[in-house]
């Protein structure tokens, strides 16, 4: 097994890799929030109904479903390289484009688009990034992409709050397209990335990966130590194919793919509702809507869940992936439980408990992209990380185009209570499913433990 890789010192090159790799998550959270901001002016102005509002709304997150499902066996079968600045490409003309966007089936054809090319970073990205990065930096960097996401969502709640005192009539027009110029920013940093030694290694180019590994680690490594990892029990001991989906459900890798997918959509569904419509729900308590008071206080919630990224990247290097991820999903039930029961708390208390709840996501924030990169092998990873994302995106979209009908149908009581529910159900998957990779090379987590080896799995 490689150890060049897993104890290479860390250095500039993966600070800049870092750096790189969070464009996808940063604009992800950028262009998920804007939109949440930007209905306020186009509701009125187009005249938009509930229901278009939820489908504007809910059209990004469809387009990660199709695009992480594509787009991860894609990145497994043609590299990480190829594709690492295409998807960014087309970010900048759907944002550009939605300038002009005056319709509401071309503003959710936009929004599909984005949402297909976001997704399609993600498996890029992070599996380029988990592939290049030693042990003790791994769960901390690839943990910090989704800091990288509420960096992007906090953002977008400034450009948008600014819009609305200074923008004037058709400000958000200003807001959709204004992600082109983060997209840009990171075309220029991307910019001589390399592609991932593991991949080239696995896919008959030796050379390039020794080449690669040598010019930006500065240390020799042979083909062997880099393919090493490449056969598996999931198919029978024979060299695994590229991008296969059937291995991910093959039985030695289905309950990973489960784990992964389920606490993924169990986390994001109420998370992904509540930034999007974060102002209707303040609203629902009290605090005054359609002003820059409900915008301002979803800023908040959004930056709350920035900040409880940082305690959480802490413990899952110390106490480890395990126990971090059960603790916050038992813990995020206590405030949603709270302004279930309470519909009628005063605002202040309402945006105390949202607040909680966002800090205490943080244990299942930084290993949204954390257990797929870690738990599945270079062939599948992209695939593993594309399949989890396309799963929770489902959840995601559900729970935004419900969330509007479920307000104004049912109240906020019973849609807080459903979102404790959903949470219940991601602790229990946790509880059943979660594997500890503390500590553990990424060519040795990748790959399915024996049935002599639970230490694993409950360590």
């Amino acid at each position: 097994m490689s150890t060049v890789i897993d104890n290479a010192p860390y250095t500039a090159f993966h600070r800049r890799l870092a750096l790189a790799c969070s464009g996808g998550p940063l604009l992800d959270g950028y262009i998920l929030s804007i939109v949440g901001v930007a209905v306020t002016g186009m509701q009125p102005e187009l005249g938009l109904s509930t229901a278009a509002v939820s489908l504007i709304g809910a059209s990004a997150l469809i387009g990660m479903f199709v695009g992480g499902a594509v787009f991860g066996v894609l990145t497994d079968k043609i590299g990480r390289e190829v594709m690492y600045t295409a998807d960014l490409l087309v970010m900048v003309a759907c944002s550009v484009a939605s300038f002009w966007a005056d319709q509401v089936w071309l503003i959710v054809a936009l929004r599909f688009v984005l949402g297909m090319a976001v997704a399609a970073d993600y498996p890029i990205a992070t599996s380029l990034l988990a592939e290049w990065l030693p042990i003790k930096e791994r769960g901390r960097l690839l943990g910090k992409q989704i800091v990288a996401w509420y960096a992007g969502s906090v953002l977008a709640y400034v450009v948008g709050y600014l819009f609305l005192q200074f923008g004037g009539n058709g400000s958000w027009r200003w807001m959709l397209a204004s992600s082109a110029v983060l997209c840009l920013f990171f075309l220029v940093i991307r910019r001589g990335s390399p592609e991932s030694p593991l991949w080239l290694a696995q896919h008959g180019r030796g050379e390039e990966a020794v080449a690669v590994v040598r010019k930006h680690l500065g240390r020799e490594v042979t083909v062997a130590e880099l393919t090493s990892g490449g056969t598996d029990e999931a198919t029978g001991g024979e060299q695994m194919g590229a991008g296969s989906l059937r291995v991910l459900f093959s039985p030695a890798y289905r309950r990973r793919t489960l784990f992964c997918g389920l606490f993924f959509l169990c986390q994001v569904a109420p998370l992904f509702a509540m930034l999007t419509f974060g102002p209707a729900i303040l609203g629902s308590f009290g605090l005054p809507g359609g002003t820059v008071m409900d915008t301002l206080g979803t800023g908040l919630i959004s930056l709350v869940f920035l900040v409880g990224c940082y305690p959480a990247l802490r413990a899952i290097d110390t106490r480890g992936r395990r126990p971090t991820i059960i603790l916050s999903f038992a813990l995020m039930i206590v405030p949603l439980v709270f302004l279930g029961v309470w519909p009628t708390a005063p605002a202040a208390l309402a945006l105390i408990a949202l607040c909680a709840y966002a800090f205490l996501c943080g244990g299942p924030n930084v290993l949204d992209w954390t257990y797929p990169n870690e738990l599945f092998p270079t062939q599948v990873r992209a695939t593993a990380v594309g399949f989890a994302t396309s799963v929770s995106r489902v959840g995601a979209a559900v729970g935004t185009y419900l969330l509007p009908l479920s307000l104004s149908g049912l109240g906020i009581g019973p849609t807080m209570l459903m979102a404790a529910a959903l949470t219940a159900v991601g602790l229990l998957v946790c509880v059943l499913w979660a594997e500890e990779t503390k500590g553990v090379g990424l060519q040795t987590s990748s790959q399915t433990p024996a049935p002599s080896e639970p230490e694993l799995i409950h360590a």
